[in-house]
């Protein structure tokens, strides 16, 4: 299984009803869970993975959509640079619980800072600038569940 059907089982999990959902293919495994969940996992063979579509696996009980407006008013299609997100998950402002935030509006970023996280997977992902920039807003909550290419941060290039 390639980067791109992990990302796009991620993506269909995300916008789903499932609760949980895990799939064992050789020596690969990906096991999946929304926050909250305690239902059953459901497991598919990897041959009906090539037939079935992911939304279709019945969960045992219904979780509520995730909430997916941004903090700020969105400003896609607004001028500016934007730090985007490489990936579906949730994002995070600071390292943990009661840390300081990695970054705030105002604030000057070095190449290569690390201006939040990303959970994916259990898997903590650090965001960084790729150019030297100045925060100008952020666009996303602390805890937002976040899609691939979703504006982050807005900046503007130093």
């Amino acid at each position: 299984m390639n980067l791109q059907e992990i990302k796009k089982i991620m993506e269909l999990f995300d916008n789903s009803d499932i609760a949980k959902f895990s799939i064992k293919q050789e020596n690969f495994e990906l096991k999946l869970q929304k926050a909250g969940a305690n239902t059953q996992i459901t497991t598919i063979p990897a041959t009906q993975m090539q037939n079935a579509p992911v939304a279709s696996i019945p969960a045992s009980a219904p979780s509520p959509t995730p909430d997916i407006t941004p903090a700020n008013t969105p400003s896609k299609g607004a001028e500016g640079h934007f730090i985007t997100s490489p990936m579906v998950g949730t994002f995070y402002r600071s390292p943990s619980p009661g840390a300081a935030p990695y970054i705030n509006v105002g604030d000057k970023v070095k190449k290569g800072q690390t201006v939040g996280i990303i959970e994916a997977m259990k898997i903590m992902n650090e965001i960084e600038a790729e150019f030297d920039c100045k925060i100008v807003a952020i666009e996303v909550n602390d805890g937002q569940p976040v899609e691939f290419s979703t504006n982050l941060i807005k900046v503007e290039k130093l």
